[in-house]
């Protein structure tokens, strides 16, 4: 809850606005209205009149309130979750539902949505109480914030003289293990509704079976980097080097289109080696999707000395290259023959227009990175690693090698160490459309059914532009669906980012990171293979590096709330608590099971690395307050 503020000139200013029944411009009017004659309809209409102006100040002098609803929370057997708070946001933003754990006098007064999320609030830096622990008490219920005590100093009074209240909140995960905090707020459940209307759509594009229907638009082009037709759109420089693109498909060819003619659809995988230029192409296989024909397999030339072959994901080695004469220019020019219409006969005097012609279709799995060694731009482009689902949903890529053993029941690209073969990889993506267009659009899409938030809001009726403001490049993670999404290198750089999306956005998240910085919390994940870390914590850090953080942050927060419009819903979450004990418990527990796994016996196990039921005892009391997260919603 936003914590009561004291009076000052604008309160006084809209006290005194509620003592007036209308605005000045509204007793122009009515003074205009009570000359005109009192007879027929002008009764009538200054009635409602007078009702539309009424409905005005009120409207003016209501301002929505958060409230808690104690009875509701008390009735669950867990506090609130992210996905609670995402479903808040939702309510707000997308016409969801309202949460039966919070009150709101009028959404629909809530001009815009902030959402910050700062890792490292904890109760004890807020000086809150700790959480009760009798049995007759609940610790899901909301904590009053104490105001700070004259004469006491406070690093981060921005929360205390903010909010009245702050609510627990838990994390989403498993006994042993927390999921994405990102995750959890930035995907939701798809709507009945949506459901059904994407069912209706599947079934209707399952009877076309034409593979053209899962061609990338120009919007998933950009958004996944591929290498765009200047026709298409002016978003693509050219880097150096000899690029080429394919003809535009003219309109009359497309109007002259017979029923019988068909687009062709070819399957495409390049391999690449290491050069002082970067990756450059040696091998290029080309497979017809109808006949299912090898129609080209050229190993090629780079134009540098080759540094790499990587062997391992090539299959190209010294010996294979050796003899090669084949150039990148020739290769383009092979490929342009097959994807431009004919050339017209320069001898001949017919005046029949040449026959229609139909731009082939290119298909691939993370086929941008073929056309990109390729330096080719193609318009009709279909990619398997879009069109079917990671498991883990977006924006995530599911490998070629998993989606044909999962979808067709084979494995590929077995060979270990002799690398990839790219016949077997186009002809992987060619089963892979071909399973897709024969079963429909939903074919290869997991039924956990969740789309990003920024998908919802669009299609509610107040479609709202929304922004993410976040550290490292939100682009190509949580914040690829929003309108604008902005990366950062610190939390300067969030707080301008912040300040310069919110006035032309309706709903922006931003994450402050300093914090749980300095507090370790965000340390890299070890690599595989490598040695479980310590398992002993290291000490917190003392007051002279913990006050400069958080004076910055009270700093960044002061700026930004003095930066909102009014009726603007403020919502800051921390996630999580300290989780590097818990972190530490996996790892160890990694090791142990990874030791077992190599064929080494338990007792042979290292003290160091040795897994007991005691130790997963405390893990599962690691997890457990790892998961614990705080919550402050106020409108200002």
């Amino acid at each position: 809850m936003k914590r009561a503020q004291a009076s000052s000139p604008a309160a006084a200013e809209k006290r005194s606005q509620k003592k007036v029944k209308m605005s000045p411009t509204a007793k122009a009017t009515q003074d205009a209205m009570d000359t005109e004659d009192s007879e027929g309809w002008t009764k009538v209409e200054k009635r409602k009149q007078k009702k539309l102006q009424k409905q005005e100040v009120q409207s003016e002098s209501t301002q929505p309130r958060f409230m808690y609803s104690n009875n509701d929370i008390v009735k669950r057997n867990h506090a609130i979750g992210i996905d609670d708070i995402r479903d808040l946001v939702l309510h707000l933003t997308a016409d969801a539902p309202a949460p039966n754990w919070l009150r709101i006098n009028d959404s629909s007064l809530i001009k815009k949505v902030v959402a910050l999320l700062i890792p490292g609030l904890t109760p004890e830096l807020l000086s809150l109480p700790p959480l009760p622990t009798a049995t007759t008490s609940n610790p899901n219920l909301p904590i009053t914030i104490p105001l700070p005590s004259p004469g006491t100093s406070s690093t981060l009074p921005f929360i205390a003289s903010t909010f009245s209240h702050a609510c627990p909140t838990r994390a989403p995960g498993d006994q042993t293990r927390m999921h994405s905090i990102l995750t959890a707020f930035f995907q939701s459940p798809i709507t009945q509704a949506e459901l059904k209307k994407r069912a209706l759509d599947n079934s209707q594009r399952t009877s076309e079976k034409d593979p053209a229907q899962y061609l990338l638009t120009l919007e998933q082009m950009v958004e996944n980097e591929y290498p765009i037709p200047s026709y298409m759109a002016d978003v693509f420089q050219k880097p150096d080097g000899c690029w080429i693109e394919t003809p535009q498909e003219t309109k009359p060819a497309l109007l002259d289109v017979l029923p019988q003619d068909k687009r062709k659809v070819y399957c495409l995988d390049c391999e690449m080696c290491l050069t002082q230029d970067g990756k450059e192409l040696t091998r290029v296989c080309l497979v017809d999707y109808d006949s299912g024909i090898l129609l080209y397999d050229q190993l090629v030339k780079p134009a540098k000395p080759v540094l790499d072959y990587l062997t391992r994901w090539s299959g190209i080695t010294p010996e294979q290259l050796g003899p090669v004469t084949t150039t990148l220019a020739q290769v383009q020019t092979h490929l342009l023959r097959l994807l431009s219409p004919p050339a017209a006969n320069p001898f001949s005097t017919s005046v029949t227009p040449p026959a229609p012609y139909l731009t082939p279709i290119l298909v691939g799995h993370s086929l941008e990175s073929d056309l990109k060694a390729l330096k080719l731009c193609h318009s009709m482009c279909i990619d398997t690693a879009l069109i079917y689902h990671h498991p883990r949903g977006r924006p995530l890529k599911p490998g070629l090698a998993w989606l044909t053993k999962k979808w067709c029941g084979r494995e590929i690209q077995t060979r270990g160490d002799g690398g990839h073969d790219p016949e077997e990889d186009a002809r992987a993506c060619l089963e892979l459309l071909q399973k897709k267009v024969e079963a429909g659009a939903g074919f290869g899409e997991f039924k956990t059914d969740y789309e990003s938030i920024f998908e919802r809001m669009a299609r509610g009726s107040r479609k709202p532009r929304t922004a993410v403001v976040d550290i490292g490049n939100p682009a190509v993670m949580h914040g690829s669906k929003a309108t604008t999404s902005v990366g950062c290198k610190n939390d300067d750089e969030v707080l301008k980012g912040l300040l310069e999306a919110v006035p032309s956005h309706e709903f922006v998240f931003g994450r402050f990171m300093a914090l749980p910085t300095i507090l370790g919390w965000s340390a890299p994940k070890p690599e595989a293979g490598a040695p479980p870390p310590e398992q002993t914590l290291p000490p917190p850090p003392g007051a002279d590096v913990m006050d400069p953080v958080l004076t910055a942050l009270d700093a960044h927060l002061k700026a930004l709330t003095a930066a909102l419009p009014p009726r603007t819903a403020l919502v800051v979450f921390t996630g999580h608590s300290e989780p590097r004990r818990m972190a530490l418990l996996n790892a160890r527990k990694s090791a142990f099971e990874a030791a077992i796994r190599s064929g080494m016996p338990p007792e042979e196990v290292g003290a160091d690395l040795r897994w007991t039921a005691s130790d997963g005892r405390d893990l599962e009391e690691a997890v457990a307050l790892a998961k614990r997260g705080l919550l402050f919603l106020g409108v200002l």
